[in-house]
């Protein structure tokens, strides 16, 4: 029983110690910088894609790929919320004296321990939202209503605009949209970068955006199928199961060899360029660039591309935490105030 007595005031001198406090936070800070600089849930192929076959397993191995729900990230908050709160619980009794001495700025002995317990609270707020946030990814294009993951939401993106600079790269996006939840209640809102869009309780940011293309499929001069694809979406026939057509770029400006610089780099194609590629059910068979106005000939079939316009990523956040986040930002802002204000001038 002495020993393991000893052993607790062993920990708790160690978690008490303000550098281990400081070190935890600045730890954790660049764990969240790097969770930040690799996009997160995307599969072991997509990483290995990106930043090579050794890197991108290593992401996967140490679970930077969903950072916020790693074992490493949630023992490291942990650490540091506690170390937090025993730095603040060992000062009470010392402030407690100090304030009964004191004769005048006794809010003041408190600023630096409010500031400190602020850091606190914003730190469990910051990390409960990020293990317990909903994040969901949708992409369309305006018309179109698209349900947000199994939250029994319906998003309709009425119209999508691009403002776009004199040098013909884009300088704003946003996009009109309405949300419709499970009883029919329907929110309309406008999602720009840097301005999300609130609307039934989730947070709908304007992320990205790309290029989509019409695509027709005709045989015997009859049309077979009519679509609208995405770059990076696929069609397969529908009289010739297990043969695709993917829409792998669009060059908006295409010049009979590797397209423009930029594929988004355009307000307006003047030589639309779209980059095919072909599968079957043994795997890739080919690519091609069709210009506009061309066909190609597959399998008895012509099949052509054209309309090409913008297609809008929005990515919808719900984080139930914010609210504890704000508190500490305040209780930092309030402990600030009362450490150089309200205390005793010498």
């Amino acid at each position: 029983m002495l020993l393991n007595m000893k052993f607790l005031k062993k920990i708790y001198r160690f978690l008490k110690s303000m550098p281990l406090a400081i070190t935890l936070l600045v730890i954790l800070a660049a764990a969240c910088g790097a969770a930040s600089a690799v996009q997160q849930h995307q599969t072991a192929e997509w990483y290995k894609a990106q930043y090579g076959e050794q890197i991108g397993t290593l992401i996967c191995r140490i679970h930077l790929d969903d950072a916020y729900h790693s074992p490493w990230f949630i023992a490291l908050s942990a650490c540091l919320c506690l170390s937090l709160l025993t730095c603040n619980l060992t000062r009470v009794k010392g402030l407690i004296q100090r304030t009964r001495q004191a004769n005048e700025g006794k809010a003041g002995i408190w600023g630096a321990w409010v500031c400190h317990l602020g850091i606190l609270v914003l730190v469990i707020g910051f990390v409960a939202g990020q293990v317990t946030q909903k994040e969901y990814t949708i992409a369309g294009l305006p018309g179109e209503t698209l349900p947000l993951g199994g939250t029994g939401m319906q998003v309709t993106i009425h119209d999508f605009t691009i403002d776009w600079r004199d040098d013909g790269s884009a300088g704003q996006y946003t996009a009109e949209i309405s949300v419709t939840d499970g009883s029919g209640n329907t929110r309309t809102g406008q999602a720009s970068v840097n301005h999300p869009a609130s609307l039934c309780g989730y947070e709908f940011f304007q992320n990205s955006a790309g290029w989509a293309a019409d695509v027709t499929v005709m045989r015997n001069d009859a049309i077979l199928q009519q679509a609208t694809l995405c770059v990076g979406e696929s069609i397969e026939l529908a009289d010739d199961p297990g043969i695709y057509i993917q829409l792998l770029q669009f060059y908006p400006n295409y010049d009979g060899e590797s397209g423009a610089a930029s594929p988004m780099a355009a307000a307006y194609p003047e030589h639309p360029g779209y980059h095919l590629r072909l599968y079957d059910r043994f795997g890739m068979e080919g690519d091609v660039v069709l210009e506009e106005g061309q066909q190609m000939n597959l399998n008895r079939h012509a099949i052509t591309f054209g309309n090409p316009g913008n297609y809008t990523v929005l990515v919808a956040k719900q984080d139930r935490f914010e609210w504890v986040v704000i508190a500490g930002a305040a209780l930092i802002l309030a402990g600030l105030i009362m450490a150089f204000y309200l205390k005793k001038v010498k």
